[in-house]
């Protein structure tokens, strides 16, 4: 391994210890994880016992969880560092912000996504889901939960550094996860592989761009 694969290797780690472990005192991955079994959880008290209405639109509630239990992390993903001036010491090792970038969204998603999805079997029970719903929406969270994680880390860097920038960050957040809403919410459907196509596409869009947009805008947060 190259002297920078063996950098961006101990950054992913550090990465993955703050983010799981809430090093920085916020919470690490438990919080969005409770928050999305608390709206399972909750939903059901809401609309009543009738279970066919729930298995109706459970699948769409477990997905808007999901997108609003992606608000939570976005104050730590990026600011904590650029105040702490690593960014700045990552530059002087010749690490581009983009690679830190991509670095931090792989690390993002399997601390935040990968733990939703293997909650989704409690939500689901909770909500009454059938066993090929279930199927589908887990297939739908794998394809769409990178898109929510690279478009969390990118908003998390445009907003290091502005005075409310985690308020401003979730209002960002939910117009740019529309899509996936959409297209995941769609491919719930009955015959919805082009929903789910769609989902993957979108997100794997998201994923190729958000590194070079973050790294933009933390190099603007630096100068």
């Amino acid at each position: 391994m190259s002297v920078t694969g063996r950098q961006l290797w101990l950054i992913f780690r550090r990465d993955c210890g703050l983010l799981l472990g809430g090093a920085r005192g916020r919470g690490g991955a438990t919080l969005p994880l409770l928050f999305f079994l608390s709206v399972a959880m909750l939903y059901p008290f809401a609309v009543g016992p009738d279970v066919r209405l729930l298995a109706r639109t459970g699948a769409g509630v477990i997905w808007v969880a999901a997108l609003l239990a992606a608000i939570l992390p976005l104050d730590r993903l990026v600011e904590p560092d650029v105040e702490t001036g690593f960014f700045d010491q990552w530059a002087l090792r010749g690490l581009s912000e983009e690679a830190v970038m991509l670095v931090r969204i792989v690390a993002h998603w399997l601390c935040f996504g990968v733990p939703l999805m293997l909650a989704t079997p409690i939500a689901a029970g909770l909500l009454s889901l059938e066993g090929t719903q279930l199927v589908r929406l887990e297939l739908g969270l794998l394809a769409g939960t990178p898109g929510l994680a690279a478009i969390g880390v990118t908003i998390a860097a445009l907003t290091a550094g502005l005075r409310a920038g985690a308020a401003l960050g979730g209002l960002l957040l939910i117009p740019l996860a529309v899509p996936l809403l959409i297209f995941g919410a769609g491919s719930l459907q009955p015959g919805g592989e082009d929903g789910l196509a769609l989902l993957a596409a979108a997100s794997l869009v998201a994923v190729a761009v958000a590194p070079f947009a973050a790294g933009a805008a933390i190099r603007a947060a630096r100068e």
